[in-house]
C-alpha cells in the first residue's frame, strides 16, 4: 500500500509540473491548422501502418489533449522518447509551432454519438491495472486522465499501445525507448504478455481518440 501511494503521489507532483510548462504557450487551432503537412501523412491516414520499431498502427491523435501532445513532442524534442522520425519533427517545431499543432489535433474531432459505457474487464485484466494503478493517472476507463498532460488511451490502437509500453522497458537504446520517471518502473513490473493483454483491452474501450482523414487522403 504504501508503495502505491508513493508512486500516486509522484504522479500528482508531475501532473502539476506538465502542467504548468504546457500552459506556458498558448496554441491556436487555427494556425496549427497549416503546421500539419509533416503529420497528416501518418496520423491522417485511418489505418496506416508504421514498420519501427516494429509494425503497428500510428496512434489516433485527434481528441487527444493538448497539453499531452505538446509534452509528447517535447519529450521527442529531447530524446525522452526515441524515435528517429518523430524527433526529427518534434525538432524542426518551434514552442508556438509546437503549441498550435497540439490545440489543433486536440479540436480536431468529429462529434461521436452516445458514447458507450465501458465494459467491466476479466478478473485478470482488473488484476493487472489494480497492480499498475493505471487509474492513478488515466482515470476510470482510461478515458478521462487526471490531468490534460496525461493521454487518453480509451479506444487507441492496442498495437501500438502494446509497442509504446514495452518501449518504457527499454534502457541505452538510442534509437527506441521512453524515458518516464512514472511510467518505466510501472511498465517494468509487467511481462510482455501482461502488458499486450493491457493494451488489448484498452484499445476495445470507447473514447474520444480518432482518426481525422484529410481530404486528399479520404
Amino acid at each position: 500500500m504504501m508503495k502505491t501511494w508513493t508512486t500516486v503521489f509522484a504522479m500528482f507532483v508531475a501532473c502539476a509540473t506538465s502542467s504548468a510548462s504546457a500552459q506556458a504557450v498558448q496554441g491556436n487551432p487555427q494556425a496549427g491548422a497549416g503546421k500539419v503537412a509533416m503529420c497528416i501523412g501518418c496520423h491522417g491516414i485511418a489505418g496506416y501502418q508504421a514498420s519501427f520499431p516494429e509494425v503497428h498502427k500510428v496512434p489516433k491523435i485527434s481528441g487527444q489533449s493538448a497539453a499531452y501532445i505538446a509534452s509528447a513532442l517535447e519529450a521527442y524534442r529531447k530524446g525522452d522518447r526515441s524515435h528517429p522520425s518523430m524527433r526529427a519533427v518534434a525538432q524542426s517545431l518551434s514552442d508556438q509551432d509546437i503549441a498550435d499543432v497540439a490545440a489543433y489535433y486536440q479540436a480536431h474531432t468529429t462529434p461521436s454519438a452516445s458514447p458507450a459505457q465501458p465494459h467491466d474487464p476479466p478478473a485478470q485484466v482488473a488484476a493487472l491495472i489494480e497492480k499498475g494503478a493505471c487509474f492513478s493517472c488515466h482515470g476510470q476507463g482510461f478515458a478521462k486522465p487526471i490531468d490534460p498532460s496525461y493521454p487518453k488511451v480509451a479506444g487507441q490502437h492496442p498495437d501500438y499501445l502494446y509497442v509504446a509500453l514495452k518501449q518504457y522497458k527499454t534502457t541505452n537504446n538510442p534509437h527506441v525507448g521512453r524515458s518516464n520517471g512514472i511510467m518505466a518502473p510501472i511498465a517494468q513490473q509487467f511481462s510482455n504478455q501482461e502488458l499486450k493483454q493491457l493494451a488489448n483491452y484498452i484499445g476495445k474501450l470507447p473514447g474520444d481518440l480518432q482518426t481525422v482523414p484529410q481530404a486528399h487522403f479520404r
